[in-house]
């Protein structure tokens, strides 16, 4: 894993373009701590830069940037081409492979781009990755993102130019780069707790979207956006192929997924560095360690983190586990101060503002892996992929029955949910006591309270997913103007569970899931590796019946008769938890004294653009016990922490990061 940046700016001096080039490198040196290299062609105006965090290749000859064999392009890449021994043996059958200089995937892609060009060569490789390429014949810089937006890059318009980087906080060393806060991505960072991929927090940056090529020359203000994949085409694939393909028993379904998902791990655990896995104990890491385990001739180190407050620990689920597959299980037990101690760091950790607390656990976890290995592999994307989360499971269902209940009787059960709200969420409530005595989430009472207050306003698929996925249904409640949330994409060709789980591999995904995974893994120099992910997974999976998916109120079924072939059904089988932490209490006290401190500063607010008197009733409910509101104050209070991080003070046009 790596990170790369660069600019394309015309009448600048080599000096100017190499001294910008190394200090937006040096910005990401927790990305790359193995080796930093600088490429600058001064007539072009271009300058690449890259750190090297060593994986494949570690000697010389997998050093970055990498000019091609003919000497026309120039890349930085950061990520992993799975199949690249493949690529190159497709090269070596057409008689076209370069006299290879090591066995990196950088060198395999790079000689795969001038046999097919970019956009063909990127269609064959299965990976996660970001990349710029310079092409010196036409004078364009191509900027691309793997199928599923697992690597980050980010793009933007400068006076002279363009810069790109892996991350936004090296952005900041650009000379003419200024931070102007987005107040479309301040919205919907309130709402969904987490900047949505289409957006960005400063204006006039942009992000590469998952499977697209943003391709740029110097003189041009406007990128050409081309997609090399869309998820739509996986759709309609999986759709065409269940109709085409001859019948299959359940079991052969079974054995092909099960085969595919092998033959991707197999190729994700080649490495030149300590590999290892997170084992949380639930279904998609427990199979993906499963899977290790069976194709490895020793024990697989897996890490797992769990709480010392034991209504938030899951880590004896995975020692169960790890047990059972005789891995080499590392045990990290989080304690209340460790959680706490993070909070000052996250603003620089995500760049941007981001609200998913479960940041703090997985944090810590990849910190603590680190130590002992340098790749680990997850379980991330099997939820969205499979149909893993409740709103997929539960979700029509829900909609069929609401669609079915007169429109005022609706509203009187949102009414009679806003006035019970409050006393079934607190923290001693029989309420709690009753779920915890069952082995339910703890996350769920939460979960249908503030979902009840909006039932009343689902008419569609979509308005219930906006629920569902809303920390702050309505954000312009906070805000001194008011700003529409962008429209979310939308796709015709699926309803249903599929339309929802189509949505979270479209937005949720990129714009949470793996942005928090990314930016915990790379801050530790530590490289994250997602099998889920793979196009070849997806594309299986979107080629399943729904039923293999979803089947008796339970999702990921698929993958759950795979895991009952190497692990207990008993070891797995109990309600979706996640990384929770006792936010809610936290804010009342540990964290009492940091929000109240941010809350005060009214500079801040009105930067924010939010309304001082409506985020601190929201406070005060709080406190006193009379709600919890301790998902919305999280929101609200790490966009703050964040501003005053990054000192961003000021919001009208003319706003800029200070230095």
């Amino acid at each position: 894993m790596c990170g790369l940046a660069g600019v394309l700016q015309n009448n600048q001096t080599e000096g100017d373009l190499t001294t910008c080039a190394r200090r937006m490198s040096d910005a990401l040196k927790h990305r790359g701590p193995d080796g930093s290299g600088l490429w600058v062609d001064q007539d072009a105006g271009v300058a690449l830069s890259h750190r090297r965090l060593a994986i494949m290749d570690l000697s010389v000859e997998g050093h970055q940037p990498m000019v091609s064999e003919s000497g026309r392009y120039v890349i930085v890449f950061n990520g992993e081409v799975y199949n690249h021994h493949t690529m190159r043996a497709d090269l070596e059958a057409l008689g076209r492979a370069p006299k290879w200089r090591g066995h990196s995937d950088t060198e395999t892609l790079l000689a795969a781009i001038e046999v097919w060009g970019l956009s063909p060569a990127l269609q064959r490789s299965n990976g996660m990755f970001a990349v710029a390429l310079w092409d010196r014949q036409e004078n364009a810089l191509s900027l691309a993102r793997d199928r599923m937006g697992e690597k980050p890059l980010y793009v933007a318009r400068v006076n002279s130019g363009w810069t790109f980087a892996s991350e936004l906080k090296s952005l900041h060393h650009v000379l003419d780069f200024k931070g102007v806060l987005n107040r479309e991505a301040i919205t919907a960072f309130l709402a969904y707790g987490y900047v949505p991929d289409n957006l960005c927090i400063f204006q006039d940056v942009l992000k590469v979207p998952p499977g697209g090529i943003y391709k740029l020359w110097a003189g041009c203000r406007v990128p050409e956006l081309t997609k090399y994949y869309e998820l739509s085409g996986d759709i309609d694939a999986g759709r065409s192929n269940q109709l085409r393909a001859q019948p299959k028993t359940a079991q052969q379904t079974v054995k092909h997924m099960e085969d595919v998902l092998s033959e991707v791990i197999d190729e994700q655990m080649i490495s030149d560095v300590p590999l290892g896995c997170f084992l949380s104990g639930g279904v998609d890491s427990s199979l993906v360690a499963a899977l290790m385990q069976a194709q490895s001739k020793s024990s697989v180190m897996t890490f797992s983190i769990g709480f010392k407050e034991a209504r938030f620990n899951e880590a004896p689920h995975a020692q169960a586990v790890a047990r059972h597959l005789k891995t080499d299980h590392t045990e990290f037990l989080l304690c209340e101060d460790d959680a706490l101690g993070m909070i000052n760091d996250l603003p620089q950790i995500y760049d941007e503002p981001f609200a998913d607390s479960s940041q703090i656990p997985t944090t810590l976890l990849c910190r603590e892996a680190q130590k002992a290995v340098t790749v680990a592999l997850t379980g991330d994307g099997g939820d969205e992929i499979f149909g893993g989360y409740n709103r997929h499971v539960l979700g029509p269902k829900l909609l069929s029955r609401l669609q079915k209940i007169p429109p005022p009787l609706l509203r009187q059960g949102k009414h009679l949910a806003a006035a019970l709200g409050p006393s079934l969420t607190r923290e001693n409530s029989w309420v709690r006591r009753v779920t915890t005595k069952m082995n339910l989430p703890v996350t769920m009472i939460d979960k249908l309270v503030s979902l009840a207050p909006t039932l009343s306003e689902e008419h569609d698929l979509e308005s219930l997913y906006q629920s569902f996925t809303r920390i702050i249904h309505d954000p312009n409640k906070f805000l001194t103007e008011h700003c529409p949330l962008i429209d979310i994409s939308i796709f015709p060709e699926v309803t249903g569970a599929e339309w929802i789980m189509a949505m979270d591999s479209v937005t949720y995904l990129p714009g949470d899931i793996l942005v928090k995974v990314d930016r915990a893994a790379m801050a530790n120099s530590l490289e994250t590796r997602a099998p889920f992910l793979d196009s070849r997974v997806v594309a299986q999976a979107w080629g399943l019946p729904l039923d293999m998916k979803i089947s008796s109120g339970t999702g990921k079924k698929i993958l759950r008769e795979i895991l009952f072939r190497h692990v207990p059904e008993a070891l797995i089988n109990r309600p979706k938890q996640g990384f929770s932490i006792p936010l809610d209490r936290w804010l009342r006290g540990s964290l009492r004294g940091w929000g109240k401190d941010l809350l005060v500063e009214s500079e801040l607010l009105q930067a924010a653009g939010l309304d001082q008197t409506a985020v601190c009733d929201l406070w005060d409910q709080h406190q006193s016990y009379s709600a919890d509101r301790g998902a919305q104050l999280w929101n609200i209070l790490t966009l703050l922490d964040w501003m005053k991080a990054y000192q961003v003070l000021i919001s009208h046009p003319d706003a800029a990061l200070l230095d």
